[in-house]
């Protein structure tokens, strides 16, 4: 159940800004996978720089908590919010398996790229299970275990059959969608 633990490097910032990412998922994907609301509270869970959060605020009316284990990345995602006059964001400095937000409070949860870097899944899925309001939807977006120019090296990619495997175990409602040749995405009820 370990993930492998290897943090993205916030020097590399910018790389997740660039315009080849939308070509590889748009945050407008994500949002039709969510059926995103004005009134849903949001959790982006390794928001990093904001590439999902920010259009994510702009389309709610409800607080969208960033969380970032990595200081630097909330940085950059402040920056990117104040250039797009985004205020409802709150900014969470925190690893996944242990989120300060409370019990039943966010309406959709995003977890965008990450997965594959947390060390410890089962704490990650225990905390989404306590900070979903029951009715809440999860996405949970990853790299396809295939070789590509962007994202994590093949080794440290889980493949869409074994996740969907885990979080069935972990009694999640899933249905797998394949965004493209990269990137698959499951939702969770």
């Amino acid at each position: 159940m370990s993930g492998h633990g290897h943090r993205f490097n916030p020097d590399k910032a910018s790389k997740l800004l660039d315009p080849k990412r939308k070509q590889i998922i748009a945050p407008e994907m994500v949002m039709e996978l969510f059926e995103l609301r004005r009134s849903d509270v949001v959790a982006d869970l390794g928001a990093g720089n904001g590439y999902f959060t920010v259009p994510l605020a702009i389309n709610t009316d409800q607080t969208v908590y960033a969380v970032d284990i990595e200081p630097k990345m909330l940085h950059f995602l402040q920056e990117h919010a104040r250039m797009k006059n985004v205020k409802n964001i709150k900014y969470v400095e925190s690893n996944l398996e242990s989120i300060p937000i409370n019990d039943g409070e966010v309406d959709k949860i995003l977890i965008a790229f990450v997965i594959h870097e947390v060390p410890d899944r089962q704490k990650v899925y225990n905390e989404l299970k306590r900070i979903k309001k029951q009715e809440g939807k999860i996405v949970l977006v990853e790299w396809q275990a295939v070789e590509s120019e962007m994202g994590p090296s093949l080794k440290e990619r889980i493949p869409s059959e074994e996740l969907q495997k885990e979080l069935k175990k972990n009694d999640f409602q899933v249905e797998v969608t394949e965004l493209n040749n990269q990137v698959y995405a499951i939702s969770i009820q």
